[in-house]
């Protein structure tokens, strides 16, 4: 479990300044895996106190151009965020409830599937994200 000295850490390393919204989204993606934008703003502000809707939208922005957080945004669905970079790992989606969760690659080494044709590209990635019902989803239609 990463501490604020962790996160303030990281902030330096990716050359951004340490300001506590900073740590605070941080250490609220960490702590929340794949939680939208509202979410991360109600535990921010929960840690800090008031802090505007446009500061974190900026932090998070920052924070993800740095490369310390992915946003993802499976079809129909809002972006969410993770601090989980840089293994190019996947998601699994419930159809029903939405709930979200990380799936191992799917085979081999990054980009995890070689493209029938890569038109010239030199592939380093390969989002992919499987859809199906979740376990509690399904076992709620089942009774």
């Amino acid at each position: 479990m990463p501490t604020p000295s962790d996160f303030e850490h990281m902030l330096r390393e990716s050359a951004l300044r340490v300001t506590g919204p900073r740590i605070a989204v941080l250490s609220a993606v960490h702590d929340n895996p794949h939680a939208d934008t509202e979410s991360i703003i109600d535990v921010v502000r929960g840690r800090l106190g008031t802090v505007s809707n446009q500061a974190v939208y900026d932090v998070l922005k920052a924070l993800t151009s740095s490369g310390l957080v992915r946003r993802i945004q499976p079809q129909g669905t809002v972006s969410r965020y993770e601090t989980r970079v840089g293994d190019n790992h996947h998601h699994v989606v419930c159809r029903s409830c939405g709930a979200i969760a990380d799936v191992e690659c799917a085979v081999g080494h990054a980009p995890c599937l070689t493209a029938s044709g890569g038109h010239g590209f030199a592939i380093d990635e390969a989002e992919v994200v499987y859809w199906g019902v979740c376990g509690e989803c399904s076992s709620v239609e089942v009774s």
